[in-house]
């Protein structure tokens, strides 16, 4: 962790501040806490692997008693929770070096149905629709001039969009915040998905450990459902904007709606009523996407009623007091490589002299049910005059295919993942 988030770091249940405890454990160089314990007026948390962990659990002091004791890979072991195989299938990939990839990390700290979501994030309709409203709202150059937090981000996709859109704002703040519940998503994102970002190991369901009124945006996607506390977060995420803030929530799942997976959702107006001091306005995801692909335009100039939602599925809240940045927002399909150019993983690749054939082919049935929509970008096949089976250059593919690369990027069949994604 950077020095800097310690000044907007707060104990989560004493609310004063946190400092590094100057014992054995304390690893620090160059403005950076590698590892340690940081201390408040009532308690001891974590920071193993440059990621503060502030949540008070045995699991958490268990990694405190190993560091103390000089076993900082033990503390790591213990948030990732790896026994035996998997244990030694991670520290293989460790040795690995550079060489070792997202997929192969996400297979051995999440083998189920989540990792899969994750490793296919970057082309599903949700991330592709919350991708085009931030990169929208994001146009005004106040959402990004203080900090931007991510709460329930994961292993950091929608992140790694956030910290981008800050870097390249007129006026950029000083960090996007990852805060996340699981130890092993931040690990991933801070290596791979996002290194630019600041993780911070925390629960939402608790409150959220940082100071009042420091950031710009909090973004909170796909994961509100899914909280018990909604009360206690929604009140959270509106004291870290405060008045000047804003608040984006795409994805909320509408308890008057079917979802494959709901959760635990709320009625439009209960979501409304939540979030009232802060002026929310609602949008259909189906809308957003369909502008999105249909137009390359964000609108969040026509809000829709929460009784006007009927049995919508899904929803995205957008909540702030300034009137200005409810517009109609232009995102064109990004055009630099900042990452790797990658075929997206849901394709199998067949080459065929000095083309490619793509077949698109989804890991299991039930993420064909959940997120077969991204059908609507995606073909099915389709041929490509380049080979496409090996790692890509860019200069020579846009050479080659002349507009068509383009396109390719644009539907999501090339896109731009992280180095070492897969």
């Amino acid at each position: 962790m950077h020095e800097s988030l310690l000044a907007l770091l707060r104990c989560p249940f004493c609310g004063t501040r946190l400092q590094p405890v100057e014992n054995l454990a304390l690893v620090r160089a160059h403005g950076r806490i590698h590892a340690g314990v940081l201390g408040c007026e009532c308690c001891a948390f974590p920071v193993v692997d440059g990621i503060p962990v502030l949540i008070a659990d045995d699991t958490a002091r268990a990694a405190i008693v190993a560091l103390e004791a000089g076993r900082p890979d033990d503390a790591r072991d213990l948030l990732l929770k790896l026994e035996g195989e998997r244990r030694a299938a991670f520290r293989a990939l460790l040795a690995r070096g550079d060489a070792a990839t997202y997929r192969e990390f996400i297979a051995v700290l999440s083998p189920d149905v989540e990792g899969t979501y994750f490793l296919y994030r970057f082309s599903d309709p949700t991330y592709v629709m919350a991708e085009g409203v931030l990169r929208g709202i994001a146009q005004t150059p106040a959402t990004t001039s203080r900090w931007v937090i991510d709460v329930c981000g994961g292993s950091g996709h929608l992140t790694r969009v956030l910290t981008s859109l800050q870097s390249a704002s007129a006026a950029p703040g000083p960090g996007t915040v990852l805060a996340d519940v699981y130890f092993a998503k931040l690990w991933l994102a801070a290596r791979i998905t996002a290194p630019a970002c600041h993780p911070v190991c925390c629960d939402a369901n608790h409150p959220l450990p940082f100071e009042s009124d420091r950031c710009s945006m909090a973004v909170l996607s796909d994961a509100f459902p899914y909280i018990w506390h909604k009360r206690l977060l929604a009140g959270e995420l509106m004291r870290l904007v405060g008045p000047r803030g804003l608040v984006v929530m795409p994805h909320l799942h509408s308890a008057l709606g079917e979802n494959v997976s709901p959760g635990m959702p709320l009625t439009p107006s209960a979501y409304a009523e939540l979030f009232a001091p802060i002026a929310p306005r609602f949008y259909r995801d189906e809308d957003l996407l369909g502008s999105l692909l249909a137009r390359e335009v964000c609108d969040l100039a026509r809000p829709v009623t929460p009784a006007g939602m009927g049995s919508e599925p899904s929803l995205t809240l957008v909540a702030s007091h300034d009137a200005a940045l409810f517009r109609e927002y232009e995102v064109p399909a990004p055009t630099a490589v900042t990452g790797a150019l990658v075929v997206n993983p849901l394709y199998r690749v067949t080459r065929h002299g000095a083309g490619s054939t793509l077949a698109l082919t989804f890991p299991t049935p039930e993420y064909a049910e959940e997120f077969g929509g991204c059908r609507r970008y995606l073909p099915d096949t389709l041929d490509v005059a380049a080979d496409l089976s090996g790692a890509l250059d860019v200069g020579a593919l846009e050479y080659l295919l002349g507009a068509d690369y383009q396109a390719l990027r644009r539907r999501r069949v090339l896109i731009d993942a992280p180095v070492r994604y897969c």
